[in-house]
């Protein structure tokens, strides 16, 4: 470790370099519950590309691996640390570099958080779409090593569809250039794609080019109460069936209602079984509104609200967006599970989830981006109690085999990380795992980049 460490400071500034155990013991894991996270043997913080290069080339050399991070708000342990590991923090690269209103692209380091990038994009009078709940504290780096998502994907998408190009350091510490910055571009094989969602396994990302989108005009929510989560997603498929696209379609059950009204008093309806969120961004949103207040009538609702303004749609969205603090608050501790499903099969998913709360005797709330499928089923459960410990590890488990079983994903936009290794070979099968393997030992022969992460 001392030869690490000395060859380590040669290249970084003496500030860039951590040893105190107590400080790098901060560093040891993300957001996720029920994953092994080690000890790392140092963490840097590198400020530059070239500095990312040395520490890459010194880990090569020595045959030690490597942990990137981001801000640490995963949710599947990938950014965990192993045993020894240089812990490769890149919150300090977190320049925005260029943004180009013409070109609508923005050119941005690793470290950049969500929320910054978007409030300098404002200015120019464009937006980055993808909105993960923690846009507030997660990086831009963290968000393409996870192909993570947010509440507008149901029009906008998620971050892989906003990633034209990456600057990455490669596990021998190589330099690699892909994409473009151009509207269109199809030269060769689609390699920064396939980065995006590879959780830090085949290389570092040191720069991004970013497509932006016009900003829109603010959004108005409409807030429908229904009498059970059958209807709720009844009214769902309704409303992509009849063609609409909404900015936003959010559903929460009621354990996530009266957890956000526990938790922040609220005033959310505490009668409903599930509470369902939709929104428009067009230039006049109202009729598209009342159709689909309409729609949701018909499928059962029992009220349904639209806001009078911006300010009380993002009231509302607020609220949706506190679910995971209100559910943690419950018992202190919570499993997060990132389940997606075929619209057609929500309420089978969501109900499928209630059951199995029931079954194991737990406190489990769903949130979903309803629109694309995604459930976000929380198991709530006191981390001291080890019966209740083992029930909320199985329950995970039977929820992804329930979401598999429904022709759906162990993940869709978490990432896999320690959490899901065993449910990936799952769902992939063994033809796609060696596919994935071989092409790991193509981009990190030695298997030191965020190792035991994915498969």
């Amino acid at each position: 470790m001392t030869d690490l460490i000395e060859r380590l400071r040669s290249g970084l500034p003496a500030e860039a370099v951590l040893t105190d155990p107590d400080v790098t013991d901060s560093y040891a894991r993300d957001m996720a519950s029920f994953c092994e996270a080690g000890a790392p043997a140092v963490v840097v913080l590198p400020r530059t590309v070239e500095q990312v290069r040395h520490v890459m080339r010194t880990a090569t050399e020595l045959r030690v691996p490597v942990v990137p991070q981001g801000a640490r708000t995963g949710l599947s342990g990938a950014a965990n640390a192993s045993d020894g590991c240089v812990v490769l923090s890149l919150v300090k690269m977190d320049r925005i570099l260029e943004i180009n209103a013409v070109d609508r692209i923005a050119i941005v380091e690793p470290g950049v958080v969500n929320a910054a990038l978007s409030r300098a994009a404002a200015e120019h009078g464009l937006c980055y779409p993808p909105d993960p709940s923690s846009w507030e504290q997660c990086t831009i780096g963290g968000n393409i090593g996870t192909a993570s998502g947010g509440l507008c994907c149901v029009k906008y998408g998620v971050t892989a569809e906003y990633v034209l190009g990456l600057d990455v350091v490669l596990a021998d510490g190589r330099l690699l250039s892909t994409g473009r910055r151009t509207a269109k571009g199809v030269a060769g094989y689609d390699l920064t794609r396939l980065f995006v969602g590879s959780e830090g396994s085949l290389g570092v990302v040191v720069r991004a080019i970013l497509a932006l989108k016009p900003t829109p005009p603010p959004r108005l929510v409409l807030a429908a109460e229904f009498p059970s989560t059958a209807a709720a997603c009844d009214a769902i498929c309704r409303i992509m069936e009849r063609g609409h696209v909404p900015s936003l379609l959010e559903l929460m059950d009621r354990t996530s209602v009266r957890a956000v009204n526990e938790l922040a008093g609220m005033g959310l309806p505490e009668t409903t079984e599930a509470l369902l969120m939709c929104a428009f961004d067009t230039p006049d949103p109202t009729p598209e509104l009342a159709a689909v207040g309409e729609l949701c009538r018909t499928a059962g609702a029992t009220e349904v609200v639209p806001a009078e303004d911006a300010a009380e749609s993002e009231l509302l969205l607020q609220a949706r967006r506190m679910t995971l603090t209100a559910l943690e608050a419950i018992k202190g501790v919570t499993m997060i599970d990132d389940v997606c499903v075929p619209r057609s099969k929500l309420a089978a998913m969501i109900d499928g989830t209630a059951e199995i709360a029931r079954r194991y005797d737990l406190t489990i709330g769903v949130v979903a981006h309803a629109g694309d499928g995604n459930t976000h089923p929380t198991v709530c459960f006191d981390a001291s109690d080890p019966e209740e410990s083992r029930r909320a590890r199985e329950s995970f488990d039977e929820i992804m085999a329930l979401g598999l079983e429904l022709g759906g994903t162990i993940t869709g936009e978490h990432g896999v990380g320690v959490l899901k290794k065993e449910w990936l070979a799952r769902e992939l099968g063994p033809v796609g795992m060696e596919l994935h393997r071989s092409i790991k030992q193509v981009f990190d022969p030695l298997g030191i980049l965020n190792p035991g992460k994915v498969f």
